[in-house]
Order: structure tokens, then sequence, then C-alpha cells
């Protein structure tokens, strides 16, 4: 019988690593639009380092609202490059992870982490440029009963996530992108970046049309001066 609720599964999946490589130089808008915007979190997550860019291989937590003994198991399974995404329901009342565990995962190479809930000993985490993004702190610490899952889908701020989807994190959110669309949307992406980058030429050089403005009011039947 599957003991469904308290198992800990591989992550079998991971996307290629110049996929990765290249996500670290788009950013997230670019990466939601070309998921046409229905995929990312909502806003309340907060990147709590210093500074950083945040992209692997969603490893997958679910757990019991503050309690971190499946946390504690995924960092000592997670391999170099892996992203820690831990949906503990948003609740802020216990610390999901502190200090403690944020040099441990540094030190084994683990991306970065995602919580869906709280962390604690913030100051640690802001003085580093090591990737954390959390719904926000507490002193009160968690506790190591479980039960929980590793490597199952869950969701992060209404966001589903698979094991070893995409994941990539900055200052404006976080998305998980597919795996098997991951090539595709970064590649669109890419796209959409370098249309941008013409247009700030553009700007600069008092050259951009603006005239999408007036024939788009005039299709929606608003009247102009």
């Amino acid at each position: 019988m599957v003991n469904y609720g308290f198992r800990v599964l591989p992550l079998t999946r991971r996307p290629d690593s110049s996929l990765i490589q290249q996500c670290m130089s788009i950013a997230t808008p670019l990466l939601s639009d070309n998921m046409h915007r229905v995929q990312g979190t909502i806003a309340g997550f907060v990147p709590y380092h210093r500074s950083a860019k945040l992209a692997g291989a969603a490893f997958t937590v679910r757990t019991r609202p503050g309690d971190n003994l499946m946390v504690h198991k995924a960092i000592d399974m997670a391999e170099p490059g892996d992203v820690i995404v831990v949906d503990a329901c948003g609740e802020l009342s216990q610390a999901i992870l502190g200090e403690i565990m944020l040099r441990l995962a540094e030190k084994r190479g683990i991306a970065g982490f995602v919580i869906d809930g709280a962390i604690r000993d913030s100051a640690a985490f802001r003085e580093r440029d090591y990737p954390c993004f959390a719904r926000g702190t507490t002193h009160r610490g968690p506790y190591k009963e479980g039960p929980g899952e590793i490597n199952v889908p869950v969701t992060i701020g209404r966001m589903p996530v698979m094991p070893g989807d995409l994941i990539v994190g900055d200052e404006d959110g976080i998305v998980a992108i597919p795996l098997d669309y991951a090539a595709e949307v970064v590649q669109a992406a890419q796209r959409q970046l370098a249309r941008e980058q013409r247009t700030f030429e553009e700007i600069a050089e008092g050259s951009l049309d603006r005239s999408w403005v007036d024939e788009a009011l005039k299709r929606k039947g608003c009247e102009l001066p």
C-alpha cells in the first residue's frame, strides 16, 4: 500500500543545465509573459537574501504546517543546483527554516529555497547572496515529527509545482516552468528580451512608434480629441 502523506520519493527528472544557466539572465516577467501570465506565485513571497538570482530544478517538499522534518531530509537528498521548494500551507506561526539549515544547504551546493511558510534567523539570510524566498519570519521554531512528502506535486502561492520543474526567482517573484515546456518557454522569453532591448534603444533615440495606443482605443470605441 502506498504510504500517502508520509513518503520520500527520488527526483528522477531535471532541466538541462544549459537551460538553468540561460534563466540566470532572464527576468521572471519575461518567463511569465510567455506562459500567458498564468504560471507564477501570487504576491507575498519576499526575497530574504541580499541579492542573487535563483534558478534550478524543483526538489519539492510537502509538510505539515510548522513541521520541518521532511525539509531536513530534502537537504540531505537534494543535489547541487536543486531548489528546495516547500509547501508548508503558507503558515507563519512557526519557522520552517533557520540559519543552521541555511549553512548546511549552502555548503552542499543546493541552489536555494522557496518556502510557502516562515523562516527565522532572517539576519543570517539577509547578509548572504544565497537565494531564499519565504512568506514571512517568526522566532518560533518548528516541530520535527512529520508527516510529509518529498518529490510530489505541491502548490506554492497558488502556483502548482511538479518535481523537476524549472524554478526561477528574482525581485519580482517566482515562476515554475513545466519541465516538458521549459526549452520552448526559455527560447520565447529570450526573443522577447531581444525585442525589449530594441524598444529601449528606440526610446533613447526618440524614435519609438506609439501610434498603437490610439489605434487600440479607437478599436474599442473610445472617443478621442
